[in-house]
């Protein structure tokens, strides 16, 4: 399984993330630019000594990244909030790339269309979403759930 982040933006919900990654067994993606170096203070806190247990792949673009998702022959699974399939419904497999979008912005419709799923997290009306960080765990619990795997 994998996770994959578009831009990133926020240092300390990317190593929550890593972490979360880390202990849970999933492989991890970061899609470049990300708003913050890697080297940050914050980002190394956050992800605290579980970084170097996490299998991290960097792409320098999301066509990059596409490519290489292509090439692995995985599907791609948007977390976003216009998704009309909530995560509970959502057949989750192996062969799955979840994709999470930038904390200030989501993603651009190109990624919308490239996009073999569009799930979301149903939420309460009014609200506008949640920490991506609480988001990835939510959603990385639903699908091990589903494939049948932990730690």
């Amino acid at each position: 399984m994998h996770i994959a982040l578009y831009e990133p933006d926020i240092p300390q919900n990317t190593g929550t993330i890593l972490r979360t990654c880390a202990c849970l067994g999933i492989n991890a993606h970061i899609i470049e630019p990300a708003g913050f170096p890697v080297s940050d203070r914050a980002f190394r806190r956050a992800g605290m000594d579980y970084l170097d247990r996490v299998s991290i792949t960097r792409h320098v673009s999301f066509a990059a990244f596409q490519d290489w998702r292509r090439g692995a022959g995985l599907s791609l699974a948007l977390l976003t909030t216009a998704g009309a399939t909530s995560y509970l419904e959502h057949p989750f497999r192996d062969d799955q790339v979840l994709l999470f979008g930038r904390e200030s912005a989501g993603v651009p419709e190109p990624v919308h269309e490239a996009a073999d799923f569009r799930i979301r997290i149903p939420i309460r009306a009014g609200l506008r979403s949640l920490n991506i960080a609480v988001a990835v765990a939510m959603v990385a619990g639903e699908a091990l759930r589903q494939v049948g795997k932990s730690g």
